[in-house]
């Protein structure tokens, strides 16, 4: 596999964890530096795990187990942004998001269970699994930290709006997964 081919899967495997890392920028009241890396580092090292792991465990997996993966994404993505749109309805004033493990962990995990059966089909062809899963990692967390900024400008513009539109956007992302994963 070449550099350019890995690098563009590396930007396709980050596209979900890139859409989520926006609307969590959406749910921060001000986005700051660190905010960004956080999240960024949350989902650049999930994608860069995932492939790793899938590469190492490719001859342990029986197939049926990664049959049931998309529906994994689907209930997590489906959760976290339900709990988006029922806070967007409510009549308090926007609160800054947590950025914490019980937040950041299922979201990350969402996001990279695609990043797991791309990890075993790299078992099965020529590539370097360290200098691949380091680029998936390094591509996601600078996509992901420029998306948790886009959020944030445009969630301080539309406040409840946004956070609506944010949790809407998961429950999509999840359907489409689970679309994808049923072969829809």
């Amino acid at each position: 596999m070449s550099w350019l081919e890995l690098v563009l899967v590396a930007v396709g495997l980050s596209m979900d964890a890139f859409a989520v890392a926006i609307c969590v920028g959406l749910g921060l009241r001000r986005v700051r530096p660190g905010h960004a890396l956080s999240v960024g580092l949350y989902f650049g090292m999930f994608q860069a795990a995932m492939p790793l792991f899938g590469y190492l465990l490719a001859g342990l997996l029986p197939a049926s187990i990664l049959a049931f993966e998309h529906w994994v994404a689907f209930a997590a993505l489906a959760l976290i942004g339900g709990k988006m749109i029922f806070g967007s309805l409510g009549a308090h004033p926007r609160e800054s998001i947590s950025l914490g493990a019980g937040r950041m962990l299922p979201l990350a995990l969402a996001t990279s269970i695609d990043a797991l059966a791309v990890g075993v089909s790299f078992a099965f062809v020529e590539v370097a699994i360290l200098p691949a899963v380091l680029c998936i990692g390094v591509v996601t967390l600078a996509l992901c930290m420029v998306g948790v900024k886009i959020g944030g400008v445009v969630g301080v513009r539309f406040a409840g709006r946004a956070e609506l539109a944010g949790g809407v956007v998961l429950v999509l992302i999840g359907l489409n997964i689970l679309r994808q994963g049923l072969g829809a």
